[in-house]
């Protein structure tokens, strides 16, 4: 038996991670075997890759290149280790952030050649790839202001991938827009902006059927 394998994207301040404990909790209370991952993480090695990353006081001189290959080396690690068995037991798999992330940050972002990018994303994944994707977005505008207060309220947890400037960001936005372009059937895109309930409706909607196929 075949799981699912959903995963969850958007720019910073998107509430991805709410929406993502939401829907959840509403699968298992529906009896199903849901598996909460994020990235880069989700393994004991992916963790401590996270943190170099992301939170180490000692990653300021972190290149491009190496920020691509260590997220793929952590998403190389969730892939094998994790979610290939999980999908082979019947599963849904959510993971908060996946490839896609990859060619909106580093190569979009970061202005990394996306053949590269690809390449080294197909090195990490092979054959394992998302049933369907929600993409999350607001605004540039509205992602400065949540990204903001969010740091306000975390003032001793530094986040790397936060630094970078509004230019960054607006080139993540586009990033976003141009993968879901390409790939309509797969990624389905949000509107962010409203409140949680709104957002968490909209989720809903959307993968209800996913999950009723499931049973059928």
């Amino acid at each position: 038996m075949k799981g699912l394998f959903l995963t969850f994207e958007g720019n910073e301040g998107s509430g991805k991670s709410t929406q993502i404990s939401l829907m959840a909790s509403r699968l298992r209370d529906m009896g199903h075997t849901v598996r909460t991952l994020r990235e880069p993480g989700g393994t004991p090695i992916g963790e401590e890759i996270r943190h170099t990353l992301k939170h180490s006081h000692s990653n300021h001189a972190m290149t491009p290149e190496a920020e691509l290959l260590l997220m793929n080396a952590s998403r190389a690690q969730l892939v094998r280790e994790v979610i290939r068995p999980a999908l082979a037991d019947g599963e849904i798999v959510v993971c908060d952030r996946f490839y896609d992330s990859t060619t909106a940050y580093q190569g979009y972002g970061r202005q990394l050649d996306l053949g590269m990018v690809q390449a080294i994303i197909t090195a990490a994944v092979g054959n394992t790839r998302p049933d369907r994707t929600l993409l999350l977005l607001v605004s540039p505008d509205v992602s400065e202001q949540r990204r903001l207060a969010r740091q306000a309220t975390l003032p001793f947890m530094r986040d790397r991938m936060e630094e970078a400037d509004r230019g960054f960001f607006e080139r993540v936005h586009l990033g976003y827009t141009e993968i879901a372009r390409a790939e309509p059937d797969r990624v389905q895109t949000l509107d962010a902006s409203g409140s949680v309930a709104e957002v968490q409706a909209a989720v809903w909607k959307l993968v209800s059927p996913w999950v009723e196929l499931l049973t059928t």
